[in-house]
Formats: structure tokens, C-alpha cells, sequence
């Protein structure tokens, strides 16, 4: 479930959001991640003050083990 919807750097400060370490590094359809208490940020990596949303960090983990699954 989506929690809320806001900009990024109302979420969490600039150097709490990290890329996947699967990048590229080439600006690509990448996404950032922010680790907050109990919620997970995440946001589009080439639009870094932009549009954000938040999950639980539960489902974010049953997310991430789908992927790796």
C-alpha cells in the first residue's frame, strides 16, 4: 500500500536516499531509496526534488524478495 505522496526532500534529507545497486550509473530508469523508521521512500533517480511516496517497510521487504526470488 502507498502511504503518502510528497517530494522527496520533504520525506527525508538529500543523503538519506541511495540508487540501486543494480545501476548503471548511465541515467536510465533507475530509482532511489530512503530508509525511515518503519517506511521506505522511494523516488525517481534523475528527478531527485521531485514526487516521492512511502511504503511500509514490510512491504517493501515482501517487494525486494519477489525481485530476488
Amino acid at each position: 500500500m502507498i502511504h503518502k505522496h510528497a517530494v522527496s526532500t520533504d520525506l527525508a534529507p538529500e543523503g538519506a536516499w541511495f540508487k540501486s545497486s543494480c545501476s548503471s550509473g548511465e541515467g536510465g530508469a533507475c530509482v532511489e531509496i530512503a530508509a525511515l523508521t518503519g517506511q521506505v521512500g522511494v523516488r525517481d533517480s534523475k528527478v531527485e526534488a521531485g514526487p516521492a511516496f512511502l511504503v511500509s517497510s514490510k512491504a517493501f521487504n515482501v517487494f525486494i524478495g519477489g525481485i530476488m526470488a
